[in-house]
């Protein structure tokens, strides 16, 4: 019978399933709208901002300096999608979905991702300050070096969520369920709703500033002898 470490192990996103070669996006045939479905496409420097969509669909798509800053979806998807060098800062997206999607050095700061889901999802020095993922549930998502200052997991389920070497100052885990999260070499000074942290894994590198942020939510006064 499967151990408990075989259900807190961490977990592995599954990469992008994408195609050897992809066709070239272009405006405005490939601009948002709704209900648009953009299937194997590269959108290379091509300026989404500001754009919007309702039930948008990305299938197999690699997005490489392609800037989605203020772009607001609703109910939007991508599936098997790479994005590389990219600003999303300030998209909102509502009850939107990520599925097998790897995405590195991405400025997402100020995101706002509610309702959604990500599942086999790879994060890699994205900078992220500021970023809201209330009531979205991770399932295989891996946060790698990423600045995650004052972010906030309200109520976000965060069972299949790993964060390495970010940092999470500030950040917001009200009501969030963190059973079997994993931190390992994070900053974890003046997280909100510390105690929501029960039932995480937490390196013992990290347990120095969280033991001064469980003690302040606590009502402990630490002294020196």
């Amino acid at each position: 019978m499967p151990g408990r470490n075989s259900s807190t192990a961490a977990p592995t996103p599954a990469p992008p399933r994408l195609p050897p070669t992809t066709r070239p996006a272009a405006s405005p045939d490939h601009d948002l709208e709704d209900e648009a479905r953009f299937r194997q496409l590269s959108f290379d420097d091509l300026d989404l901002g500001g754009q919007s969509g309702h039930g948008v669909e990305f299938e197999q798509c690699r997005f490489t300096r392609t800037p989605l800053a203020g772009a607001i979806l609703e109910r939007a998807t991508f599936t098997d999608c790479q994005v590389r060098g990219s600003d999303w800062a300030n998209l909102r997206a509502t009850r939107s979905a990520l599925l097998r999607v790897d995405i590195e050095a991405v400025r997402l700061t100020g995101l706002h991702w509610v309702d959604g889901s990500l599942r086999d999802v790879s994060l890699r020095e994205c900078r992220m300050d500021l970023a809201v993922f209330r009531f979205s549930s991770f399932k295989d998502v891996s946060f790698v070096d990423c600045n995650l200052t004052r972010a906030d997991f309200t109520q976000a389920d965060l069972r299949g969520a790993r964060f390495q070497g970010c940092d999470l100052s500030g950040a917001q885990f009200a009501q969030a369920d963190c059973r079997d999260t994993r931190f390992t070499r994070c900053e974890l000074g003046g997280i909100g709703s510390v105690t929501s942290l029960r039932g995480a894994t937490i390196s013992s590198h990290d347990l120095t500033a969280l033991s001064h942020t469980l003690a302040t939510a606590l009502g402990i006064t630490i002294a020196d002898a």
